[in-house]
Parts: structure tokens; sequence; C-alpha cells
């Protein structure tokens, strides 16, 4: 089993920076993609950002530029910096991994960034 803790989130001023990261742990492997979906308010759930265990990274059209995803593998971890934020950015953002062989997956519990106008 995995268990995914998410760190950081909060409220933040649009244009203003945050950054959240998230720590694996149990039988992760070395074989994994990470990122981080996002779900705002009464809409469905999407993608941000994930990285492969090669360090390819890939972002929705809507963060390019404003988001990077990085991670550590000796620590399991994942982090998102997130600048220029506007108020759209507002969601519970969900860590996420995959296993890259089998595609089984896992989500972490969520931690709410919030971006006031």
């Amino acid at each position: 089993q995995v268990q995914l803790v998410e760190s950081g989130g909060g409220l933040v001023q649009a244009g203003g920076s945050l950054s959240i990261s998230c720590a694996a742990s149990g039988s992760i492997g070395s074989r994994n993609a990470m990122g981080w979906y996002r779900q705002p308010p009464g809409k469905q759930r999407e993608l941000v950002a994930h990285i492969t265990s090669g360090g390819t990274s890939v972002y929705a059209d809507s963060v390019k530029g404003r988001f990077t995803i990085s991670r550590d593998n000796g620590k399991n971890t994942v982090y998102l910096q997130m600048n220029s934020l506007k108020p759209e950015d507002t969601a519970v953002y969900y860590c996420h991994l995959r296993r890259e062989l089998t595609g089984v997956a896992y989500w972490g519990q969520g931690t709410q960034v919030t971006v006031s106008s």
C-alpha cells in the first residue's frame, strides 16, 4: 500500500506564490509518476502537472509558465511551486502517484489552496 501526505497550501493573495509538497511512503517502488490534480469548487478534478520517474513533466495549459513541478526521489517527495497565482487557481489540490508499469494509482487526502482577489 502507498500513503501520500500533502503539506503546504493555505490562503494567498492574487499574484502571490505558494508551494505544496507530497511525501509518499509504503510500497512505493521506483517506477512511478507523481503529480498534482485539483478540484475547484463545483467542478471536476483536473490535472495540474505530473512528472515521470525519468523526470519528464507535463503541465495543464492553464498553469504553464506559472507552476513548476519537481521531485526528490531520495525523499519520495513531489513539489509544486505555484507563482503568479490567480483566483481561478483556488481548489483542493490532490497528490497522485501512478505505478508506471501497472497503472495502479493512489491519491492523497488533498490540501486547500485559496487565492483571494
